[in-house]
């Protein structure tokens, strides 16, 4: 197998493991804890992608919807994006930000989390 050939695996792999929901984060909009930290995305979406790539490497404990599976979800991320479907939408205890940086949606965690600041006590990142 040639080089080029091999890192276009690698990266469809990765590309692959980054779209999926984490196991247990995946809820549905009426499901998802909104006093906490709520990830909304689509599949395909690059910019979802990088948003939940980045915030796995972090300790902060969120729930992950896919719009397109929940309707009630997209219905919700329309009436804060201006009638769009723009993701990744993050809320941080109810209070919605569109197309967040991972920096944003830390900063919002601290501000309006507990003290724990939405991380797990025991270190763990996983609920």
């Amino acid at each position: 197998m040639s080089p080029s050939a091999f890192f276009l695996l690698v990266l469809l792999a990765l590309l692959t493991v980054t779209n999926l929901p984490r196991r247990g984060r995946a809820a549905s909009h009426r499901d998802a804890d909104h006093g906490g930290v709520v990830v909304y995305w689509r599949p395909g979406c690059p910019y979802c992608m990088r948003l939940r790539t980045r915030l796995r490497f972090t300790r902060l404990r969120y729930s992950e919807v896919n719009i397109w599976k929940d309707p009630e979800a997209a219905a919700f991320v329309r009436s804060v994006a201006d009638g769009n479907e723009t993701v990744p939408t993050v809320t941080v205890a109810g209070r919605a930000m569109v197309n967040p940086s991972r920096s944003q949606v830390l900063e919002a965690a601290g501000r309006h989390l507990p003290a724990s600041g939405g991380r797990e006590r025991d270190g763990d990142p996983r609920p």
